[in-house]
C-alpha cells in the first residue's frame, strides 16, 4: 500500500477534552465576529468546529451559555499589557482597553448578547464580569513593572490590589447597567484611588 493509502487509511485522531473545547470556542468567536449574536446558532459552530451538537451541549446548554463563554474568551484574547513607561500611563490604558467602545465590532456583539441573556441572571453577571475582567496577571505585569522602576513598593504587588481598578470599573458597570463608562471616571479611578492605595503599601 503507498503512503499516500496508508495516510488514508488511518481514522482521524479525535479531539478531546480541551483541545476540542477551544476548537468549538473558537468556532463560536469566529461566528460572533462575522454575525453577532443574533447570527450564532449551534449548527453553524458545530460545523465551523468540525463537531457535532451533542459536544457542544455537554459543555453548554443552550447558545446564550456559549456565547458569554466565547465573548470572555474573545475579550481576554484581545488584552495585553501596556508598556507606556509609566503606572498612570499604563492603567489608563489597560481602563480603556477594557472599556468598550460603543462604536467597535465587540461592543455590537455585547449589545446582542446583553439583550440575549438578559433574563438569565447568572450569565449576566459573567457577562458583565468579562465586559470588566482584565485578568489579575495582566494587571500583576503592569505593577511589576512600576515596582521595578521605583514608582511603587513591591507591597503593592497583591492580586486584590492590582485590581482594585479593575473591581471599581466593573462597580460601574453593574450598578449603572453601562456597557462603557466615561473617560473622565476612568482617569479618577486611576489618580483619586488606584495610584494612591498602590503607593500607600508598604512594611507596617
Amino acid at each position: 500500500m503507498s503512503a499516500a493509502g496508508e495516510s488514508a487509511a488511518k481514522p482521524a485522531s479525535r479531539r478531546r477534552g480541551a483541545e476540542l473545547e477551544s476548537a468549538i470556542l473558537r468556532a463560536a468567536v469566529e461566528e460572533l465576529s462575522e454575525s453577532g449574536y443574533p447570527g450564532l446558532t449551534m449548527d453553524r459552530v458545530a460545523r465551523r468546529a468540525g463537531t457535532n451538537k451533542n459536544a457542544i451541549y455537554r459543555r453548554w446548554p443552550n447558545r446564550a451559555a456559549l456565547g458569554v463563554a466565547a465573548y470572555q474568551r474573545l475579550a481576554t484574547e484581545k488584552l495585553r499589557p501596556p508598556d507606556t513607561g509609566a503606572l498612570r500611563d499604563d492603567a489608563l490604558a489597560l481602563l480603556r482597553r477594557v472599556n468598550c467602545d460603543l462604536s467597535s465590532p465587540q461592543a455590537e456583539i455585547l449589545r446582542g448578547l446583553l439583550a440575549g441573556v438578559g433574563d438569565e441572571p447568572e450569565l449576566l453577571a459573567r457577562l458583565h464580569d468579562a465586559v470588566a475582567d482584565g485578568g489579575s496577571g495582566v494587571w500583576l505585569t503592569i505593577v511589576g513593572r512600576a515596582v521595578a522602576r521605583g514608582e511603587v513598593p513591591p507591597e503593592a504587588l497583591h492580586p486584590r490590589v492590582v485590581t482594585v481598578a479593575l473591581a471599581l470599573l466593573r462597580n460601574e458597570y453593574v450598578t449603572r447597567g453601562l456597557t462603557t463608562v466615561p473617560d473622565d471616571v476612568l482617569v479618577e479611578i486611576v489618580d483619586e484611588v488606584y495610584l494612591p492605595l498602590l503607593r500607600s503599601r508598604g512594611p507596617a
